[in-house]
């Protein structure tokens, strides 16, 4: 005779139950996975080889079979499928082992990057997302969008010619303007110029700049420069970064005459017994989290100071307009001030 085990029952009810959540969890389960490779694979495997074929020829490489496959470290065969279908449509030819972009493989890749530059803008200016987080996620929504919904967002976002990072938008005619500049590692000790443009690839060096907390926007003065490191002062601090890294960063010159405060600040920097004034916020700051500044009281001219040092490093609390605010160091580091 059968007896009924309520313990053994509720096991097989978790097991079922942790399959079921394992399988169907939205986004990361099995059959989402499953269902979201096998549907969507071939169309983004496509667009992304035409954006890094633009990306080279902009760059005047030309990769061949083995560099697309070890670029993009996908799987191999799909990889090969890809390439022989976007040859078939006249999207790509070969010329010897390099692969190659036609007219039509060119204005179809601009339409991806122009979708993804166009989200990284709507990310910076419409959400809170850390910037560090702008690149990844305009990678994935970049092939969701039709060239209409892109349109659309342009629109909505005032039809911008550059992204956060100072990367020109392609129009919806395909045309591009051009990033007038020079590459922070080309210059001269005491060239004084703005920071006009930071390159999120690869993503190695686009990652320590970040950590080096350099700004889109920043003026900067070259005061030291060997062949193994460039050194700037930069809104009250000094960075020190490698040639390599420095390549990534693009700079518009400015006259000799041109004035620069030397006294302008980081809030960041800040020391307890100090009172500075607001001069700005960095451009690097948009949005909703620019309007949460400025609504706190961060605004230019508003006397400020240090009120409570955090003994762990961060959040500081700052008193202005006498409110104390409090704010972790990424964020005081993109408002800049004058000290008293």
């Amino acid at each position: 005779m059968n007896t009924y085990n309520p313990i053994t029952a509720l096991l097989i009810f978790l097991a079922i139950s942790v399959f079921a959540y394992l399988l169907f969890r939205p986004y990361k389960g099995w059959y989402w996975l499953i269902k979201t490779n096998s549907k969507s694979n071939g169309k983004i495997v496509v667009e992304d080889i035409l954006k890094l074929l633009y990306h080279s020829e902009n760059a005047n490489k030309h990769l061949n079979l083995n560099d697309i496959i070890r670029t993009l470290k996908t799987n191999d065969t799909l990889i090969v499928d890809s390439i022989n279908k976007m040859a078939a449509h006249e999207l790509i030819f070969m010329e010897g082992d390099a692969v190659k972009l036609t007219k039509s493989g060119s204005d179809y890749a601009l339409r991806i990057v122009r979708a993804h530059r166009l989200w990284e803008k709507f990310l910076a200016e419409k959400t809170g997302f850390d910037r560090a987080e702008w690149h990844e996620r305009a990678e994935r929504k970049e092939h969701e969008l039709t060239k209409d919904e892109t349109d659309i967002l342009a629109s909505k976002l005032g039809n911008p010619q550059f992204d956060p990072h100072g990367d020109p938008i392609p129009t919806n005619t395909g045309k591009i303007a051009k990033i007038k500049g020079t590459a922070l590692s080309e210059l001269t000790v005491d060239t004084i110029g703005r920071i006009i443009h930071i390159k999120d690839k690869p993503d190695i060096i686009y990652k320590q700049i970040l950590a080096e907390k350099i700004h889109i926007g920043s003026l900067i003065r070259v005061v030291d420069k060997t062949a193994s490191r460039i050194v700037f002062h930069s809104e009250g601090e000094s960075f020190v970064l490698a040639p390599i890294i420095a390549g990534n960063i693009t700079v518009s010159i400015l006259e000799k005459d041109v004035v620069v405060e030397e006294n302008l600040a980081r809030l960041s920097i800040l020391k307890e017994g100090e009172t500075a004034k607001i001069i700005g916020i960095s451009k690097e700051i948009r949005g909703e989290s620019r309007r949460r500044l400025l609504d706190l009281g961060f605004v230019k001219g508003a006397d400020v100071r240090l009120d409570l040092l955090n003994p762990l490093g961060e959040p500081n609390a700052f008193l202005i307009k006498g409110t104390s605010i409090a704010l972790r160091n990424n964020q005081a580091s993109k408002i800049l001030i004058k000290k008293v």
